[in-house]
């Protein structure tokens, strides 16, 4: 991958036509809009297209029968969002590093008569700088809202602002409308959420934002599981903030997963490997691959950021449980806290060499607005600036206390040139040679080729590309499964040689 390669699209939405003309306003025709952001180019463009957002189809899914809905992603480079017909109501979801994009998008449609409404994490954390972009701002959980909104439309009685909680059972909701979706565009479209919440409330993490009260909620295992056979692909990925929130909940899913046998990956906490016995029921599950959020490979700084996690020494033990047992770990770190200093970059990317991690992902620390770790930058005064299109954990917004700005991007930066080097993806290949083919494999093509995402993305080949090696995946860990059945928890071999083909 290029140092700083990027093509233009990738970094620049698409052009609106403000002298487009077009015909009259179609009624009961609604279009969901996933706003574009910019990519960054020291990451792999394969990640925005791992799986689709969940937040918009699962919106429409709540849509009236007698109303028609569309989706658009414009992350998929395939151009702006249709207006041919030009749409009665246009739902859009903003997040605060496309805020402007989604404002942009507003104003085109609203131009030319549609209804916005605007929604997600930005409503609630900044409802009155949104509010003055929408006809309609939807507060709250979209499920529910969306299909309110759709009648008062129908009966003339529109409100400006609608709110809901997160407190209605999340086994209520219905299943998100993954027939919108294009299928070829991602490389699964089944993408699920089993939990919704969180039992930890970082104070850096967006579920702690003023105003979001997400309790934590559960959705029937059986229900998961039929989702993920309807939809037809090997692989699917759980969105969940932390699937292993509750660990008898996460050993009754992997029991109702196991029979379809599929593979899987989700994000977990490291605390999930408390019990051997619960990351064994996992594998044979059909997990492939876990996202942890170490955060930081120091004590201090966990214990700053009010998470619950195990003593950071004990972390290389954990991961190696996971590796064990098949599962791939893909490590977050989070680099800016107050107790890092210069040695902070080489010291974590020495820890992921070491403990062969198969992918990590690092985020220069972003105080969100609205959380604790905003306002308390805020009244330090260290906010650098409060551009949200910055706000992506890829550009520095605050004062560090240790480092200064320039510092703390230069080492990002050099983390991920490190992680992607030929020399860093031999030193944390498999100890088992069986593996090594697959793992070399899977680096190059995910984190090494951003050329040839790009064209993927593009061409809407995504799908097509790496079905095969999916499947091939899905096989290699059926056999797996099969031999790790007939060990004891205590007699599992070191290293497995499966490896998928994305963390």
């Amino acid at each position: 991958m290029g140092k700083y390669w990027i093509p233009r699209e990738m970094r620049i939405a698409p052009d609106l036509d403000s002298a487009r003309t077009v015909g009259p306003v179609r009624k009961q025709h609604a279009l969901l809009i996933n706003p574009f952001y910019p990519k960054d180019p020291h990451a792999s463009f394969g990640k925005h297209v791992l799986t689709p957002s969940l937040a918009l189809t699962s919106i429409a899914g709540s849509t009236p029968d007698h109303w028609d809905v569309e989706y658009w992603d414009e992350n998929l480079l395939q151009g702006p969002p249709p207006c041919d017909p030009v749409p009665a109501v246009v739902g859009i979801s903003v997040h605060l590093t496309f805020a402007n994009r989604a404002y942009e998008l507003a104003r085109w449609y609203r131009d030319r008569g549609s209804i916005v409404v605007l929604g997600g994490l930005h409503a609630i954390s900044c409802p009155d700088e949104v509010a003055a972009h929408a006809d309609v701002l939807a507060i709250g959980d979209g499920v529910q809202l969306w299909g309110q909104i759709l009648r008062d439309i129908d009966a003339d009685n529109l409100k400006d602002v609608y709110r809901a909680g997160f407190k209605r059972p999340y086994r209520e909701d219905p299943p998100p409308r993954r027939d919108l979706l294009k299928r070829n565009g991602f490389l699964t479209t089944t993408s699920l959420i089993a939990t919704r919440g969180c039992h930890n409330r970082c104070g850096f993490c967006y579920l702690s934002t003023k105003g979001l009260h997400m309790p934590y909620s559960m959705r029937d295992v059986q229900q998961i599981a039929d989702e993920f056979r309807r939809d037809g692909q090997p692989y699917a990925v759980f969105t969940d903030n932390n699937l292993g929130s509750n660990p008898e909940y996460l050993r009754r899913l992997c029991r109702a997963l196991r029979p379809l046998e599929k593979i899987w990956s989700a994000a977990v906490s490291i605390d999930v490997t408390d019990d051997p016995s619960l990351v064994r029921e996992m594998a044979l599950a059909g997990c492939t691959g876990v996202f942890i959020g170490f955060e930081s490979l120091q004590n201090e700084n966990i214990t700053d950021a009010k998470k619950k996690s195990p003593r950071t020494e004990d972390y290389a033990r954990r991961v190696e449980l996971l590796h064990r047992n098949g599962i791939q770990v893909n490590g977050s770190f989070v680099l800016g806290f107050d107790h890092d200093r210069e040695d902070v970059f080489e010291t974590t990317v020495r820890w992921v060499e070491e403990n062969r991690l198969e992918c990590a992902t690092f985020h220069i620390m972003t105080p969100y607005p609205g959380t604790p770790l905003f306002r308390q930058m805020d009244s330090e005064a260290r906010l650098l600036h409060t551009d949200w299109s910055k706000y992506d954990t890829a550009n520095v917004v605050f004062r560090p206390k240790h480092l200064t700005p320039e510092q703390l991007s230069e080492g990002y930066e050099w983390c991920y040139r490190r992680l992607f080097s030929a020399a860093s993806i031999w030193r944390r290949r498999p100890r088992d040679w069986r593996a090594v083919p697959a793992y070399l494999a899977m680096s190059y093509l995910y984190k090494r080729s951003n050329r040839f995402w790009h064209l993927l993305i593009k061409y809407q080949l995504t799908a097509r590309a790496w079905r095969p090696l999916v499947e091939l995946t899905r096989r290699r860990h059926l056999r797996f499964r099969r031999r790790l059945a007939k060990q004891n928890v205590e007699d599992v071999g070191r290293s497995s040689s499966v490896v998928s083909a994305g963390v």
